[in-house]
C-alpha cells in the first residue's frame, strides 16, 4: 500500500493506492456522506477486490479543512459539481502515473460518492469502462445520467425502500450497459450478517466482467 498525493484544482487530497502483483484493472473509490478513505465499509470491499487482482485507490474527496466544515453543516457531501471534478482530477492522475497509465478504470461509488462516479464517468467515457454504486444517490448525477457509457450496477438494500425508489427511477435514465441488483434485508449501511459481502462479491464480478486487462484509450 502507497500513501499518495493527488492534485485537484487548488488542493491536494490524500489516497491509499494498493497494487496487488500483475493488477489486472484498477478500481478508484468515491466515498459517501460524512465519510472518507478510511471508510471501513469501502475498505472492506477493495480487500475483496484486491483478492481478485484488481487495484485500489482509496482517497479523500474532501480536504481535512473541508471535512470539519462539513461534519458541521452537511453542505459539501451533497455538492456533487465539486465531488465529481475531484474523482476527475483522481482519474486524470491514475492516467499520468508509470504503475497505473495502462491500466483500466472503474469507480466504486457509495451514498453521494456514487453520483460524482457517474459524472466523473460521463465526464471522461474514454477512461472509465465501469461503475458500482452501493446504497448510492444516482439520481444526484442528474442530466449526467444518460451521458454515462461506463457499465452500470447499482446495489441496493432490499429494506432501504426510499433509496431503491430513486435507484429504480436512475436506472431508466441509464443508456449504457447496466443492471440493479436488490440485497435481501439490507438496510442502507448494508450492517446485516453477510451483506457487505454479497456487495463485494456482486462488485468484483462487475468488475472482472467489464474491466480489459489493458487500457485501450479511445479518445
Amino acid at each position: 500500500m502507497s500513501e499518495v498525493t493527488i492534485p485537484a484544482g487548488s488542493v491536494q487530497l490524500e489516497g491509499e493506492l494498493v497494487l496487488p502483483e500483475s493488477p489486472r484493472a484498477l478500481v478508484v473509490f468515491a466515498h459517501g456522506s460524512g465519510s472518507s478513505r478510511h471508510s471501513p465499509r469501502n475498505r472492506f470491499v477493495a480487500m475483496a477486490l484486491q483478492d481478485g487482482s484488481l487495484a485500489t485507490l482509496l482517497m479523500d474527496l474532501l480536504t481535512p479543512a473541508e471535512e470539519q466544515i462539513d461534519s458541521r453543516t452537511a453542505e459539501l457531501r451533497f455538492n456533487i459539481d465539486l465531488l465529481s471534478e475531484r474523482l476527475i482530477a483522481a482519474v486524470d492522475w491514475v492516467r499520468k502515473q508509470a504503475a497505473t497509465e495502462v491500466l483500466d478504470i472503474g469507480l466504486f461509488g457509495a451514498s453521494t460518492g456514487a453520483a460524482a462516479a457517474l459524472v466523473a464517468a460521463a465526464h471522461r467515457p474514454a477512461q472509465v469502462s465501469a461503475v458500482v454504486s452501493r446504497g448510492g444517490r444516482p439520481d444526484l448525477a442528474g442530466s449526467a445520467l444518460p451521458q454515462v457509457r461506463a457499465a452500470t450496477l447499482l446495489i441496493v438494500g432490499g429494506d432501504d425502500w426510499q433509496v431503491l425508489e430513486l435507484n429504480r427511477a436512475a436506472l431508466q435514465e441509464l443508456h449504457a450497459e447496466k443492471d440493479l441488483q436488490i440485497v435481501a434485508g439490507a438496510t442502507h449501511l448494508f450492517e446485516e450478517p453477510g451483506a457487505l459481502a454479497e456487495v463485494s462479491k456482486l462488485a468484483r464480478q462487475w468488475f472482472e466482467t467489464h474491466l480489459r486487462r489493458e487500457h485501450i484509450n479511445a479518445a
